[in-house]
C-alpha cells in the first residue's frame, strides 16, 4: 500500500534571501518533503526583490509583511491582530493543510501564536512547534506552556530539556536534530570558485567561523584566539561571515560587528582577517578552502547548523560546551569542545588542528561518517513523516 501523502503548512519569520540557521534548516527539508510527493507551503516574511507568492524547489512561499519581524520592531504589535487573521486564515483556506507546522513561533508576538491556535481549534488541523531556540522571559514560558500545541520538536536534548524546565510535559516533547543535504556538503569540492573571489585564501592555513557575526556567536572570542594563534603561524586566515537580511528582533547586529571590527584593527589582523556575507550555493566551497572551522558561541547555542555543514564537508569542529553542541560535536572524535569564552583553549585547538594534519584529517572523517550515519535531510523527513502521521 503507497505511503499516505500529506499537505504540510509551515510558518516561520524568515526565508532567503533572510538568512540563519532556521531558514537554511527550511531550505533543505520543505524541498526534499515536496520531492517525496508532499504537498508543501511556507507562510513567511515579505523581502525586498520578492514577490507575495513564489515557488522554490516544489515549495509554495507566500509572503506577508506581517510575518515580517524587522518591520514589526519599528511597527510594534498594537492593533495587528485583524490582519494577522487575515492572513492567517487566508493562507489555510487556500492550502487546506493536514498540519501546521511552526518555527520559533513561542517567542516575538502573542497575537500571532494566539490567532494560529483559535485558528487551528476550530478547522480541527494539528498544531505543531519546533522549537529552535529558547529565550528566558515571560513571553517564551508563557507561549510555550499555554498554547495547545498538539506536540513540540526540541532540536536538541538540551532545548528538550529547557521546554521541560518550563513546564511543558516531556510527553508532548520529541527532539529531533537537523539534517543537513550530504550531497550538496561533501567532501573533495574544488576550492576554485572561492579562490577566484578571495584570492588571499589560496595556500593559506584558513579556519572559518561560518555562523552569523555576533558577540553571541563568539565573533570577539574568534578575533582574540587568533591573535594567539598567528604567533605559531604567521600566515594564517580566519574567515568570518559578515551577514545581511537577517531577523535582527532588538537591532542590535550592527553594534556587535563594529565591535568585532574595531577588535581586528586595534589586534592589526586586518591581513589575517576576511568578513563577507556568502549565499547559500558558495558555502560548501567556503568549507573546502577551510582547514578547520569553529563555532565558539558564547551563549547557550541551541543546535548550530552549520556544525553538520562543517562535519559533511569533512572538517573538524571546535565549539564550546554550551547548549546543544557537544550533543553533535564529540572532544577528541569529529572535533574539540572547549569552555566557553575561553580564548587561549580555542586557539591551542585550532593551532593544533592546522599544524597536525593527520588529526585533522582523522576528525573531519569521524564527522562525515556521522552525518552519513545521523544527520542527512532523509534521516529527519523521515522522523518529521513520522510523527505527522501520529497527529493527523
Amino acid at each position: 500500500m503507497a505511503k499516505r501523502k500529506y499537505n504540510i503548512a509551515h510558518l516561520h519569520w524568515g526565508f532567503p534571501p533572510i538568512i540563519g540557521g532556521v531558514e537554511t534548516h527550511l531550505t533543505m527539508i520543505l524541498p526534499f518533503m515536496a520531492q517525496r510527493g508532499h504537498k508543501v507551503s511556507l507562510l513567511t516574511a515579505s523581502a525586498e526583490g520578492h514577490g507575495g507568492k513564489e515557488n522554490f524547489k516544489g515549495v509554495d512561499i507566500v509572503r506577508e509583511p506581517v510575518m515580517d519581524l524587522n518591520w514589526l520592531t519599528k511597527r510594534g504589535l498594537a492593533g495587528i491582530e485583524k490582519e494577522v487573521m487575515r492572513v492567517f486564515t487566508k493562507f489555510i483556506e487556500t492550502y487546506k493543510p493536514d498540519v501546521l507546522h511552526t518555527h520559533n513561533m513561542h517567542y516575538f508576538s502573542k497575537p500571532h501564536v494566539t490567532i494560529l491556535e483559535k485558528i487551528s481549534q476550530k478547522k480541527g488541523i494539528p498544531l505543531i512547534l519546533t522549537a529552535h531556540n529558547i529565550w528566558d522571559d515571560l513571553l517564551c514560558w508563557e507561549l510555550s506552556t499555554s498554547i495547545k500545541w498538539r506536540h513540540i520538536i526540541a532540536v536538541s536534548h538540551f532545548i528538550e530539556k529547557e521546554l521541560i524546565g518550563l513546564g511543558c510535559s516531556h510527553k508532548n516533547i520529541t527532539t529531533v536534530h537537523h539534517g543537513i543535504d550530504a550531497r550538496m556538503f561533501r567532501p573533495g569540492i574544488n576550492p576554485r570558485r572561492v579562490y577566484n573571489k578571495y584570492p588571499q585564501l589560496r595556500k593559506r592555513k584558513v579556519f572559518f567561523h561560518p555562523a552569523r557575526m555576533g558577540l553571541a556567536k563568539g565573533c570577539d572570542v574568534a578575533i582574540k584566539a587568533l591573535r594567539l594563534v598567528k604567533e605559531r603561524i604567521p600566515d594564517v586566515l580566519l574567515v568570518l561571515a559578515g551577514t545581511k537580511n537577517i531577523i535582527d528582533w532588538g537591532l542590535s547586529q550592527q553594534k556587535d560587528i563594529a565591535y568585532i571590527i574595531k577588535l581586528v584593527d586595534n589586534f592589526k589582523l586586518r591581513n589575517n582577517v576576511i568578513i563577507d556575507s556568502y549565499p547559500l550555493e558558495l558555502m560548501p566551497y567556503m568549507y573546502a578552502a577551510s582547514d578547520v572551522c569553529i563555532y565558539p558561541s558564547s551563549v547557550s547555542e541551541p543546535f548550530g547548523l552549520t556544525m553538520l555543514e562543517a562535519m559533511a564537508s569533512a572538517k573538524p569542529m571546535v565549539v564550546t560546551r554550551a547548549g546543544g553542541m557537544p550533543e553533535i560535536v564529540s572532544d577528541g572524535v569529529n572535533g574539540f569542545v572547549v569552555p566557553v569564552r575561553d580564548f587561549e583553549e580555542l586557539a591551542s585547538r585550532v593551532t593544533l588542528l592546522l599544524e597536525e594534519k593527520s588529526i585533522k584529517e582523522r576528525l573531519g572523517n569521524t564527522g562525515r561518517k556521522m552525518v552519513e550515519a545521523r544527520f542527512t535531510k532523509k534521516h529527519v523527513s523521515d522522523l518529521l513523516l513520522s510523527l505527522y502521521k501520529k497527529f493527523i
